[in-house]
């Protein structure tokens, strides 16, 4: 079975917690506020509109109806689904819940599929695959608004990007492919932005060696492309 699950969290960084969880399976969608037991910035409050305010009276993930369901769903037939997978699991695993079966990124399969594309945010992706022409339709028949950065808006958005990338590719390969590193072949920001990576190391290899020295926080598939390409 597969399981879309998609976190609102207090930040991005490793003291960081859950503060709202959405979860799809093929019988049931489930949204809850989590107390993180640490406070909301604001900076995270301006992305998902969750407040401190809002949490006080939640259980904490522990406590919560969402950690009762995963426990029952974490099994190795299952299928977690997420846009961003590795950063949804380390969320779980500081709650003590390691994922036992496969894993589906959409992230990385996008960038591997479809790797010309000038993004691959789950938003970008909602209006470069035209998903907003299906996605009234798709959120009404299930009772869920359309509300990005909600996370059960979110995990649907995400199942709809599944469907998308299903036609390119088997349920097979894109474990395979979520398992792996995608070498990408552009620079998605910076002074080379869209800049193809091959020709930065050449011309100016010192600016990636910059990136890489410079940007603890870069996500995985650049750093391996980026080190891929300098090694020639």
């Amino acid at each position: 079975m597969l399981v879309f699950i998609d976190t609102e969290t207090t930040g991005v960084e490793v003291k960081d917690k859950i503060c709202a969880l959405g979860l799809i399976t093929d019988s049931e969608l489930h949204f809850e506020l989590i107390n993180p037991g640490k406070k909301i910035p604001p900076s995270a409050s301006a992305i998902h509109h969750i407040t401190n305010e809002m949490v006080k009276e939640a259980p904490s993930f522990s406590e919560s109806i969402s950690a009762q369901k995963l426990e029952t769903l974490n099994t190795p037939e299952n299928i977690l689904v997420s846009h961003n997978a590795p950063f949804e699991l380390s969320m779980l695993q500081k709650e003590g819940i390691a994922w036992q079966g496969s894993v589906i990124d959409t992230l990385k399969c996008a960038k591997s599929l479809m790797d010309d594309l000038e993004g691959y945010s789950l938003q970008f992706l909602r209006y470069e695959l035209r998903l907003y022409r299906e996605e009234e339709a798709v959120f009404e028949s299930v009772g869920v608004p359309i509300t990005p950065h909600h996370a059960l808006s979110d995990a649907l958005h995400t199942r709809m990007v599944l469907d998308y990338l299903l036609d390119l590719a088997d349920r097979d390969r894109l474990i395979e492919i979520s398992k792996s590193y995608v070498l990408l072949s552009r620079l998605p920001f910076g002074k080379y932005a869209k800049k193809r990576i091959e020709e930065i190391a050449l011309k100016d290899p010192g600016y990636l060696k910059w990136m890489l020295e410079s940007l603890m926080d870069m996500d995985e598939d650049l750093r391996y492309s980026i080190e891929f390409y300098l090694r020639g």
